[in-house]
């Protein structure tokens, strides 16, 4: 059940959500809302990489 939740997250998040590292955004200049959108990207491919692997 987990699995699936965050395989759809993921889905969503690509389809929803901008992609900073091909618009080539430097950390050091990216806002809050950028920086939480990298973060909870980072934490669903995460969760979804740890989830096929076990």
């Amino acid at each position: 059940m987990k699995k699936q939740i965050f395989k759809l997250l993921a889905k969503l998040n690509k389809a929803i959500l901008p992609s900073y590292s091909k618009q080539g955004l430097d950390l050091a200049k990216a806002s809050k809302l950028q920086l939480a959108i990298i973060g909870w990207r980072a934490y669903v491919t995460k969760n979804t990489a740890s989830e096929q692997t076990s």
